[in-house]
């Protein structure tokens, strides 16, 4: 879908994902988040049943003060 092409650039950058968790979702868990360490990760694997995936954007963030 044409949508597909904005949304992960949209959520290609890390001020961006950071600025949509900051202000849409209200849990406590977020203030505990480290934005600096937001860091983009491969979205493909392999499924237990061998199977090639690709997912649209994974994101690893590091939390806990």
């Amino acid at each position: 879908m044409s949508h597909d092409n904005s949304y992960n650039l949209l959520f290609s950058h890390p001020e961006m994902v950071a600025d949509l968790l900051k202000g849409f979702v209200k849990e406590a868990w977020v203030e505990q988040c480290d934005f600096a360490t937001l860091e983009k990760v491969s979205g493909s694997y392999v499924t237990d049943d061998l199977r090639d995936r690709e997912d649209d954007l994974i994101w690893r963030i590091r939390w806990g003060r």
